[in-house]
């Protein structure tokens, strides 16, 4: 559980310090839950210097870092269909991917190394539960 902005960040970073390239982070939660600033705090750890923010308008954004950092909000994507994977794809290559909104994504999506789900417990607190078939020591 975190208290804070700054505690998930916090919590994301730690999650960062195990990824490597090609790896897929599915970040799911409703809406205000802290999906984004879970992401901004991964984002900052990997090496994102830019402003980390929402791309639920331009569903993707990609940073550069030491490894490129891809940040996708599939939000306002009802259902990928073959046609939108292909303008999703290039996300995916060579990048640590987060995804929000992952259940849109249907089966397109590549192997999952760590499901991170958030959910608010009160105005300030929130859940956060990583999921992940590999030891990530969190």
């Amino acid at each position: 559980m975190t208290a804070s902005p700054e505690e998930t960040e916090a919590l994301a970073a730690r999650l960062a310090a195990t990824l490597r390239a090609g790896d897929v982070v599915t970040v799911s939660g409703e809406l205000g839950a802290g999906k984004t600033t879970f992401v901004r705090g991964a984002a900052r750890a990997l090496g994102v210097v830019e402003p980390v923010t929402s791309p639920t308008f331009t569903i993707g954004h990609r940073y550069e870092a030491p490894t490129p950092v891809a940040h996708l909000d599939l939000y306002r994507v009802p259902h990928v269909d073959p046609e939108e994977w292909g303008d999703l794809e290039p996300y995916f290559d060579g990048t640590i991917a987060f995804v929000e909104w992952p259940e849109h994504a249907g089966d397109w999506l590549p192997p999952v190394r760590a499901a991170v789900t958030l959910a608010h417990v009160d105005e300030t607190h929130r859940r956060i539960r990583i999921d992940s078939e590999d030891d990530l020591g969190l």
